[in-house]
């Protein structure tokens, strides 16, 4: 069960991987624009699922603070991220974001059943520098003249860590419940747009297939397989295997044309996949004496 959820959380990291490469074809979209869209477009299977069994609405009767937490995940992180953009240099903002998967690790000491091993932390830490090598190709310089931006970088890692840790708690809650959340961030990602930017349509058929792409997998089935991982499968692994995303994302992009294969992309390939593996070490080792005793 743990490991098959573990997988499932997994399929939302490869998802995610997909967002660089449907972002950059889907045009010249407002970020606040775009979410919109595709978080309502991400909400349509789940609020189909809901329609055809009539016992399923009901899930969606959960205290406040399942409500709170979801909203304040999805829509909050997006908020703060798209804040820290606006704020900040790119590469700059995009590191200190993705401090993410590492406060996941890190938080799980505070999760009961679980025990923080120091193979997490440097699994954690070795992903990282693969990010590094990665989002900082060009130089790093923090000015403090972007200081908004880096505050809201460093809350947009921190609502998403709490968001995924606090989850967890909520192992009882149906994953239907995601239904919810996206269509939540998504009328509040409306606001936003109406409030803060120009409305620019997707220009072609392709854009538009790039903004239904992204509604379909990482701004949609991705957060709810994220969702379920978080609450039934290895979470520090899949914290550490969360910075296989942007490493993916940047070969999906060379894939396609948009960037070009160097050095530090084999090395963030092979730090991000080691630290994986050292965080993932008792996990295989357990299966496989699982294994073996079936087998006795």
């Amino acid at each position: 069960m743990k490991f098959k959820a573990t997988l499932v959380g997994f399929s939302a990291i490869l998802m995610w991987s997909l967002l660089a490469l449907f972002t950059a074809a889907s045009g010249k979209v407002p970020p606040f624009q775009l979410s919109a869209i595709c978080f309502l477009i991400g909400s349509l299977p789940g609020v189909i699922v809901l329609a055809s069994k009539p016992e399923r609405p009901a899930l969606l009767k959960q205290p406040a603070k399942v409500w709170i937490t979801g909203i304040a995940g999805l829509f909050g992180y997006h908020f703060l991220y798209f804040t820290a953009l606006r704020n900040a240099p790119a590469v700059e903002a995009g590191l200190i974001a993705y401090l993410w998967p590492l406060l996941i690790v890190v938080g799980s000491a505070l999760l009961p059943g679980e025990r923080l091993r120091w193979y997490h932390v440097a699994g954690a830490l070795a992903g990282l520098s693969g990010t590094i090598l990665i989002v900082a190709r060009n130089g790093v310089a923090f000015d403090e003249a972007y200081t908004l931006g880096y505050g809201a970088a460093f809350l947009c890692a921190f609502t998403w860590s709490g968001y995924s840790l606090i989850t967890r708690r909520f192992g009882a809650v149906s994953t239907d419940v995601v239904t919810g959340f996206c269509l939540a961030t998504s009328i509040l990602s409306f606001l936003c747009h109406l409030g803060l930017e120009a409305t620019v349509w997707p220009q072609t058929p392709f854009e538009w297939l790039a903004v239904a792409g992204l509604g379909l997998l990482p701004v949609g089935a991705a957060f709810y397989a994220w969702d379920y991982g978080v609450k039934n499968g290895d979470i520090q692994f899949l914290g550490v295997a969360s910075y296989a995303a942007p490493v993916l994302s940047t070969l999906i992009l060379i894939l396609f044309g948009f960037a070009e294969l160097s050095w530090r992309i084999a090395a963030a390939c092979l730090l991000v996949t080691g630290g994986a593996l050292l965080a993932a070490k008792e996990m295989i080792f357990r299966r496989r004496r699982e294994a073996a005793q079936a087998a006795e």
